[in-house]
């Protein structure tokens, strides 16, 4: 069966006879009272498939449960990839063998979910398109380190008992997920909970312990796949109606009741379909603004909250730099922005700004920012990045790398510099607005200041360069803050996606991927604070802890 399942392709005419002979004897005819007789695949050919190929399985499997991420959204073939995983490394035969099960299926896992990276590495200086998917294959086998992780801990924790390998799967990869969010300045791209939003209510679960909460839902799901499958009924059936109940709770009895829209802020959120490749052009600036003002104008005078990318424009705002940095006048850029608007507007927009030497006269570092700017064109508050993207904003260990030519990694001769922290600002009679830029709004617990909650996160992207798959893999990250916070996200991209996302996560309007459009509408309300957004994290960490208890429980007393 092994040569017919792997190795046709390497396998002569006889032993492919041969092969198929050997299963066919494997398989149990069993007979029905009517006479009619029965395949059946028995167990111990199963077993041996998984002890004797645990690697490509693995490898196999990680790949395929990508598939469930945006924009594939193949939810039933991650949770069946996941519990194939699972039966591998119940089956493993050593700490080894489990180890580098999961380290391959999160090679695989890795590879397909973040091949949009290797498109960005195309907008780079001077990069070849190779060095994009050597930087999507070394990212992933650092990443695979993880999984690798939870089912080393899994194994140790519940070998060869089903349920308690189960869960300790589910609360390991509470774990390695939360220290996949910070070590190493974390990257939390995709977690694995965000494979459920597609599933009714499911997701709402996230209101209580968080995206990596609900990514121990995913596994446990898939463990009632592997229940089931081991013929363990009385555990697979409970455990598949508990976590269907949340999926036909009807929208009414979910915690959040929208304010009438006549009570609500008006917005407008511009998407002017500038890519890439023209963002930074000379030239080009007259044009970009010419797109973004397009979209802003409006007939009626009624005060709009208006929304504008990432980087919205090249030009500097803020005064007192010194001159030769201006390629126009800040007063004068200001005020062309403040022309498109109507009185009692505010307008908030990404840009950039400089930091100086002692002596004010050389520019030394850099700031992404959001800017909020009334209909005056008066500056009111500013926000600056503060979870910076490695090797996109700026170079680790910059004189060694730059020593060995790889400076071009990063464009520019100096680095991004982080602000202080998530952020509120007080926009007046349109309320409190809480700021994350691009990549930021991915990291749980971290997006909103406690001390002062706002009225809605305003999340500008730059997403242009992330391929196909990247901008739907944000905008659902995105959705899962929107539930874990109780307050609405406001999306503002260049190329796509743009969208309101209400305080249930839910997609209330958008402009698709590669059109100029715009979105006018009420800003939604913000639900009453969540219990995730009271305590954070440490609720997720306490369902770890909880069902990695309830393993040894189950394990000591040998059932």
């Amino acid at each position: 069966m092994g040569c017919l399942y792997r190795e046709i392709p390497q396998c002569g005419n006889d032993q492919i006879l041969s092969a198929i002979s050997e299963f066919c004897l494997s398989v149990h005819l069993t007979f029905e009272p009517d006479g009619r007789t029965r395949h059946k695949l028995p167990v111990s050919s199963v077993r041996a498939l998984l002890q004797r190929r645990p690697y490509w399985l693995s490898l196999l499997a990680g790949g395929l449960s990508a598939t469930g991420f945006a924009p594939l959204d193949l939810w039933p073939v991650t949770l069946l990839c996941l519990a194939l995983w699972m039966a591998v490394v119940l089956q493993a035969d050593s700490r080894r063998t489990a180890a580098l099960s999961g380290w391959l299926f999160g090679v695989g896992h890795f590879v397909v979910g973040l091949n949009w990276i290797a498109r960005a590495f195309t907008y780079q200086s001077a990069m070849p398109e190779w060095l994009g998917y050597f930087a999507v294959v070394a990212l992933s086998l650092y990443l695979a380190v993880y999984p690798a992780l939870t089912a080393l801990g899994a194994w140790w924790l519940g070998k060869k008992h089903p349920v308690a390998l189960m869960l300790a799967f589910a609360g390991f990869w509470i774990f390695t997920e939360w220290l996949r969010s910070w070590v190493f300045s974390g990257f939390i791209w995709n977690p694995l909970g965000s494979v459920l939003l597609p599933l009714g209510q499911l997701p709402f679960l996230t209101k209580y312990v968080g995206s990596y909460g609900l990514s121990a839902i995913a596994v446990i799901a898939a463990a009632a796949l592997l229940l089931a499958f081991r013929s363990q009924w009385k555990l697979a059936l409970p455990t598949a109606l508990v976590l269907a109940v949340p999926s036909v709770i009807t929208k009414d009895s979910v915690f959040y009741t929208p304010g009438p829209p006549a009570d609500r802020p008006d917005i407008i959120v511009v998407q002017p379909n500038i890519g890439q490749q023209d963002k930074w052009q000379a030239g080009y600036e007259a044009e970009n603004l010419r797109k973004l003002a397009s979209l802003t104008v409006r007939e009626d005078d009624r005060p709009r909250l208006l929304f504008w990318p990432e980087a919205a424009i090249p030009d500097y705002l803020e005064d007192g730099y010194p001159r030769r940095y201006y390629r126009h006048r800040p007063e004068f850029v200001r005020q062309q922005l403040a022309s498109l608007m109507k009185p009692g507007d505010m307008l908030l927009l990404g840009g950039l700004k400089l930091e100086f030497d002692e002596a004010g006269e050389r520019a030394i570092g850099a700031r992404n920012s959001v800017f909020a700017m009334d209909a005056t064109g008066e500056l009111t508050g500013r926000y600056d990045k503060n979870h910076l993207v490695p090797y996109g904003e700026y170079l680790p260990m910059r004189p060694v790398l730059t020593a060995i030519g790889l400076s071009r990694l990063v464009p520019g001769d100096f680095d991004f510099w982080p602000g202080p922290g998530p952020q509120t600002l007080d926009l007046g009679e349109f309320g409190k607005a809480g700021l994350q830029i691009c990549y930021e709004i991915i990291f749980s617990g971290r997006v909103v200041d406690q001390s002062s909650r706002p009225d809605f996160i305003f999340n500008p992207s730059n997403d242009a360069w992330f391929g196909d798959w990247g901008p739907p893999q944000h905008l659902a990250q995105a959705r899962l803050r929107a539930i874990e916070e109780g307050l609405p996200v406001i999306r503002s991209t260049p190329t796509g996606i743009s969208a309101v996302i209400n305080a249930n996560g839910i997609v209330e309007h958008q402009v698709a991927m590669g059109v100029a459009g715009k979105i006018d509408a009420p800003l939604p309300s913000s639900a009453r604070p969540t219990l995730f957004s009271r305590h954070g994290n440490i609720l997720a960490l306490g369902l770890a802890l909880f069902l990695l208890i309830c393993a040894i429980a189950i394990r000591r007393a040998g059932r």
